[in-house]
């Protein structure tokens, strides 16, 4: 199996694609594993050309626990889940790539354009936000001073359906079994609920951003669901203005999670964003 080998972090990643083809970095957001990026969805991706990574954050899945069930804060920040990024593509020997990150995979993704601007050739900020504001925060915060709560494989499988039809949305089909069976695997896969709870606690003590990503000058696709009751759309917008050129999305009846429907868009959308990164480049 593919891990990293730095010595300090051992984060398990999967490669799809041409070796010699492109590289988009694809990060999951808070709780999520690596399963989060459908390899349907990655087939759209490498058909249009491109080497396709994904990759388990730290505390979740397959990749690195920092701590045991009563550690609910990992003592790490937003920018050392950012550079586990970094170490993915250290290890597979790759100076400079695409990255596109959902959520929380967003503001990892902000903040290595911000930090190592040198590592990021285009970027995709899906559904996320570029600060702590209530104008964009529309969840309740959870509490990550207290345990989380532990489920069984059956309630999570059941808990997920149920999640996946509330959020119906239009004409958009909300895909409640594909989410059950997304569920489960990811479940015996790795269940660790504490790792959601050590990520919130660095989202806590993330920076507020907007005013750096005035400086990221990378072709940036920003593509948001104009019924997120999670993160407000109103995000989308504020980091479309401060990225010079960045293309703005704000769908219709989407919601937080991308519906299988926007799929070949966002793929559409993601390959325009390179391509005008190559053309950069290319200059």
């Amino acid at each position: 199996m593919p891990y990293t080998e730095s010595a300090d972090l051992r984060l398990y990643y999967e490669v799809f694609g041409d070796d010699d083809a492109p590289v988009l970095v694809l990060v999951s957001g808070g709780g999520a594993q690596l399963l989060s990026w459908d390899e349907h969805f990655i087939g759209m991706l490498t058909a249009g050309g491109l080497r396709v990574v994904r990759f388990d954050n730290r505390d979740t899945g397959l990749s690195a626990r920092l701590g045991g069930e009563d550690d609910l804060d990992g003592g790490y920040d937003l920018s050392d889940l950012a550079e586990d990024v970094l170490r993915v593509l250290d290890d597979l020997g790759v100076a400079a790539a695409h990255v596109a990150g959902h959520s929380m995979g967003g503001m990892m993704a902000q903040m290595l354009a911000i930090e190592h601007p040198d590592r990021v050739l285009s970027l995709g900020l899906l559904s996320t936000i570029p600060g702590q504001s209530p104008r964009y925060v529309l969840h309740e915060r959870p509490d990550v001073s207290a345990p989380p709560v532990r489920v069984t494989r059956e309630q999570a499988v059941e808990f997920a359906g149920l999640y996946a039809e509330s959020t119906r949305l239009g004409s958009f089909d909300p895909q409640v079994e594909w989410h059950r069976a997304a569920a489960g695997e990811a479940y015996d896969r790795g269940y660790f609920p504490e790792g959601f709870s050590r990520q919130w606690a660095a989202l806590l003590r993330a920076p507020e951003r907007l005013d750096s990503l005035k400086a990221v000058t990378v072709p940036t696709l920003v593509f948001h669901g104009r019924e997120d009751d999670v993160l407000h759309w109103a995000s989308a917008v504020d980091i479309a203005e401060a990225i010079p050129g960045a293309e703005l999305q704000v769908h219709a009846e989407m919601g937080h999670l991308i519906p299988h429907e926007l799929w070949p868009d966002l793929v559409a959308a993601l390959l325009r964003t390179i391509a005008r990164a190559d053309a950069v480049a290319a200059r």
